[in-house]
């Protein structure tokens, strides 16, 4: 497999101090943004810190999810398709800002892929308003 991208997403349920930390205490440069997400330049690779959306209050600390690994490819819906035929349970989505698929690796661990083209389009389109 080659990616053409690969990040660690943080979801957090402290968005904008953490967005604040990244940005002004360690200095990272802001990439794009959303109404619940910034992504960082981070060495070769890029820092998503986004608002976790999905927390209901439920789970202790350690038992919400955190982090993902995610690796932009240009055709998530074939990746996803290796990792079914060797019976990695994979969570298909298609949205407005692109297609993910969604996994774990063997200790847990949540990993994703994510189209490539629509993630150089937000790239893109902060650069036209800079």
């Amino acid at each position: 497999m080659e990616f053409n991208r690969t990040g660690i997403i943080l979801y957090t349920l402290e968005y904008k101090k953490c967005v604040d930390f990244y940005e002004n205490i360690l200095g990272l440069k802001k990439m794009f943004e959303g109404e619940n997400l910034t992504c960082f330049e981070f060495g070769h690779a890029y820092l998503m810190v986004e608002l976790d959306d999905e927390y209901n209050g439920q789970k202790t600390g350690m038992e919400r999810t955190k982090t993902c690994l995610r690796m932009n490819v240009p055709n998530v819906k074939m990746f996803a398709e290796k990792l079914t035929r060797k019976n990695i349970k994979v969570d298909f989505l298609e949205h407005s800002w692109g297609t993910i698929a969604k996994f774990y690796d063997p200790d847990g661990n949540l990993c994703a892929f994510k189209d490539s083209e629509k993630f150089e389009e937000q790239i893109a389109d902060i650069k036209r308003t800079d």
